[in-house]
């Protein structure tokens, strides 16, 4: 659905991994031996801290990815019902599909904002859309800055999540 004012489009809200159930028990061993370490040095707060923790990731490994609106128009890129007004936006970069140590980098557009926490994110693009997306960032005099994926991401990613 687009016109020269809107481009809009829907993408999962991450990438959806199957996780073999050794993958749950692994977390477990983890979270219980971590645990136990902690109580036995007396820190029953972050013996509590990483139960917790190790059953919200449970949960988050099972959880099925939403499907997320995206829509770029006159006033910002929207993501839900979340609105990036341009001048709030500091930066962008659109990634072209490439190659990235034999795997297959999809299209994504990188956005540098004013929030603290993630300052960096980027949102999954259809290819058909990324020379409209790059024109449009353009025509709203945002600055474009080459940006990439965080380290970080790719550790996690490594990690099974």
């Amino acid at each position: 659905m687009e016109n020269e004012e809107t481009i809009s489009w829907s993408a999962l809200e991450y990438e959806e991994k199957e996780r073999h159930p050794d993958w749950f028990w692994a977390l477990g061993v983890i979270v219980v031996a971590s645990s136990l370490a902690a109580i036995l040095f007396g820190n029953y707060f972050f013996a509590i801290l990483l139960i917790v923790g190790g059953i919200l990731l449970g949960v988050f490994a099972i959880k099925k990815p939403d499907m997320v609106f995206y829509e770029l128009n006159k006033k910002g890129l929207k993501i839900r019902n979340r609105i990036y007004l341009y001048e709030k936006i500091k930066a962008f970069w659109v990634q072209k599909p490439l190659s990235d140590e034999g795997k297959i980098m999809p299209p994504a557009l990188f956005i540098k904002s004013e929030r603290l926490l993630v300052p960096i994110f980027s949102v999954p693009i259809e290819e058909s859309s990324v020379v409209k997306i790059h024109n449009m960032m353009l025509a709203h005099n945002v600055l474009e800055q080459e940006m990439k994926e965080h380290p970080s991401e790719k550790i996690m990613e490594a990690l099974g999540f």
